[in-house]
């Protein structure tokens, strides 16, 4: 059993900040056990761990407790680490688990007034700064065309060289897909691709839209490998100039191309014979729902098939718009909904769900592997964007993958048909998905 003092080391004696730093985390982590992780005081003081220590936070100077706790939230705990009051070493989504206890501590008055008492001990710092990376000021009405562009451009503009440093070679900014958890990423990418085409049932001389096409990972793969004509559509310039740059590099000019549209912004009937959106349904947003299934199911030619992928709520999942801190410095206006809510969405433009595949450990896996090469690519990192940004996405994918890994949020594959007169199209069995 652990004891109930913790156990300290410091290579020489702790000043009066450090001992009063030290009493408060006291209280604070009295109930967190075992406790697999160290702290390091500003002075070297090291709390140690209960058992092998996953992560070391790091407390940078001797303000940072009070900054950090005189009004928790994901904004403040958040903006302390990309601000660098304080660091993770080591695994830094185990990180999130203490994330999880201290914003689910629930103090009595008595407490609450003890603990108020003991963080007006410690050290105050001049009112803490927002950090470097801007937080996103948008314009218009939730959703619209004009405020959509601007919210996909604050995430997806931040520079075409940062994406690269820790994507795969394709590019491709959504989870793969594995057959172990040792498999390369790049492998486990390509998987996916295909993995998506098969349940398409793409053929040669089929019309594809990808709806939210990225760097155009999917167009290339779907024409290269299927002989489809591929037709991918984003709102970010950026990479649909990098998009058209690589379709040349291919020679696949014929075969597909990418441009610069809101999908609100296609017109036509029947024109597509598959469809496939992967990553792009979480920037749509409740209202806009059946605006998007019916707009795919118009485009959509009779008995064709749309596969929508994207990130949905999961179980404890709260949404909480102003106390977010990926709404405010990495997905503006994002919304993750619950996938009953989506089929529902989808069966009311007039789908019909076929299959519904959760790919959640897919996705914790798949940031695990974002994290380690954004970690390596550090210095390159802060070169082609800036060390707050690396901050900001270093703990926006340790805190997704900690979100997957709890289910707090999952991913889904559906699986939609139109169907002619009631055939859907579709074989009896799956079996040539996995062929």
């Amino acid at each position: 059993m652990p004891g109930n003092h913790m156990v300290l080391e410091s290579p020489h004696r702790a000043d009066e900040d450090a001992v009063a730093a030290l009493s408060f985390l006291e209280k604070v982590l009295a109930g967190y056990h075992p406790r697999d992780f160290e702290v390091r005081l500003w002075d070297g003081t090291l709390l140690k761990a209960e058992e092998k220590p996953r992560f070391t936070m790091v407390l940078n100077h001797p303000g940072v407790l009070r900054g950090m706790f005189l009004n928790p939230s994901q904004i403040t705990l958040g903006e302390a680490f990309v601000r660098k009051d304080f660091d993770i070493e080591g695994d830094v989504v185990a990180a999130f688990a203490l994330g999880d206890y201290l914003m689910g501590l629930h103090w009595g008055i008595l407490d609450r007034f003890r603990m108020g008492r003991d963080l007006f001990t410690l050290p105050a710092t001049a009112k803490p700064s927002r950090p470097g990376h801007a937080s996103a000021h948008l314009s218009g009405s939730v959703h619209c065309k004009k405020r959509d562009s601007q919210a996909i451009a604050f995430h997806y503009n931040v520079s075409n060289d940062f994406y690269r440093l820790w994507l795969d070679e394709r590019m491709v900014y959504s989870c793969a897909y594995f057959t172990s958890t040792s498999d390369e990423l790049d492998a486990a990418q390509e998987r996916k691709l295909d993995y998506i085409c098969r349940k398409l049932r793409l053929k040669p001389g089929e019309r594809l839209l990808d709806i939210g096409c990225g760097w155009g990972g999917l167009v290339l793969h779907a024409a290269r490998n299927y002989g489809v004509k591929a037709h991918g559509i984003t709102l970010s310039r950026p990479q649909a100039e990098l998009a058209g740059e690589r379709i040349r590099a291919a020679g696949l000019e014929d075969s597909c191309r990418v441009e610069v549209k809101d999908y609100r912004e296609l017109e036509g009937q029947g024109i597509y014979d598959k469809i496939v959106s992967v990553g792009m349904f979480e920037h749509v947003g409740k209202a806009r729902l059946e605006e998007y299934f019916a707009r795919a199911f118009r485009l959509l030619g009779t008995g064709g098939a749309f596969l929508n992928h994207g990130i949905a709520a999961g179980q404890g999942y709260c949404p909480d718009d102003d106390n977010s801190f990926i709404d405010r410095y990495v997905f503006p206006d994002g919304e993750l909904l619950p996938v009953d809510v989506t089929l529902h969405a989808a069966a009311a433009a007039g789908f019909e769900a076929r299959d519904l595949e959760s790919l959640r450990e897919h996705y914790a896996l798949t940031l695990r592997h974002w994290i380690k090469r954004l970690d390596a690519a550090a210095t390159e990192a802060f070169i082609a964007a800036s060390e707050t940004t690396f901050r900001v996405w270093r703990l926006y994918m340790a805190g997704s993958a900690h979100a997957f890994d709890c289910n707090r949020i999952n991913i889904y594959q559906a699986l939609l048909a139109k169907p002619d007169k009631g055939k859907s199209g579709q074989p009896l069995t799956r079996a040539d998905w996995y062929a």
